[in-house]
């Protein structure tokens, strides 16, 4: 896997879980803690991504 398609594919992971926290965050029955942990995740592909490209 060349680094370019590796990044297009956290890019991609990325973009996912933004619009999953996003769909829990409107969501009256979503948990906090669920909330939580996607947001670390998207964090650490966010980090892994920025190390990536600089």
């Amino acid at each position: 896997m060349t680094i370019s398609s590796h990044l297009s594919e956290l890019k991609r992971k990325h973009d996912a879980l933004s619009q999953e926290v996003e769909a829990a965050q409107r969501s009256p029955g979503a948990e906090d803690l669920s909330i939580v942990e996607l947001k670390k995740r998207k964090l650490r592909l966010k980090e892994e991504i920025s190390r990536l490209t600089h």
